[in-house]
């Protein structure tokens, strides 16, 4: 499998993050958002939204490219079920389900950077203080999920892909907001017992081979 992301993006590092959890394999492929590449022939053919991740992979023989983070995390727990990143229970995996979605439709695309720059270069306003809204608005509610299904991790005592959508949101909230631990208590003590995780550390964007200071 190759992987086509960028360190800083927190959609790759989620899958990052899934791949190994599963303990699988894949070559990295860096596409230099900050230089554009992601808008051109090459990868829009690989991605015609011309974001990352994208994930080739081989199955029945062909050649594959899979868009978009969920999708890809999905595929990869029905193809490798051996170490699931799912609660069995359907329950405790809808509410999994709720939290994932929060960051990945919720959070996450109100402080994408090209959100902030139309924001700003288009609606000529403030977009430090668009992101500081939105993020806050939604780690506050993320946190009030997990009052109710946390143990160790976000979802019980068991890492799941809850836990792999929530440290590259706190990573992308300290880029553009202020995270107030204190409001946050939860996610935080969850957070710190990720990132005694090998490969969660060995998915950090800052251990990525096209990460920059």
């Amino acid at each position: 499998m190759k992987l086509f992301n960028y360190w800083r993006s927190s959609a790759s590092y989620r899958v990052r993050l899934a791949l190994g959890f599963k303990g699988l394999p894949y070559e990295y492929v860096a596409v230099n958002l900050a230089t554009g590449e992601q808008r051109l022939g090459s990868h829009l053919a690989r991605n015609p939204w011309g974001g990352v991740p994208v994930l080739e992979l081989t199955e029945g023989g062909k050649t594959v490219l899979l868009p978009q983070s969920v999708a890809i995390v999905e595929y990869l727990e029905e193809r490798y079920p051996d170490k699931p990143l799912f609660p069995k229970a359907p329950l405790e995996r809808a509410r999994m389900r709720a939290m994932v979605e929060l960051v990945n439709s919720g959070i996450q695309p109100l402080h994408n950077l090209q959100v902030l720059n139309h924001v700003k270069d288009v609606l000529h306003g403030d977009s430090k203080a668009w992101a500081e809204l939105w993020i806050g608005k939604g780690l506050d509610a993320l946190e009030a999920m997990a009052k109710d299904t946390a143990g160790k991790f976000l979802c019980g005592d068991a890492f799941t892909f809850a836990d792999a959508c929530l440290l590259p949101q706190l990573f992308g909230a300290r880029r553009f907001a202020t995270v107030d631990p204190t409001r946050l208590p939860t996610l935080i003590r969850v957070e710190t017992e990720c990132l005694k995780l090998d490969f969660v550390q060995k998915a950090r964007p800052e251990n990525q081979p096209d990460a920059v200071n």
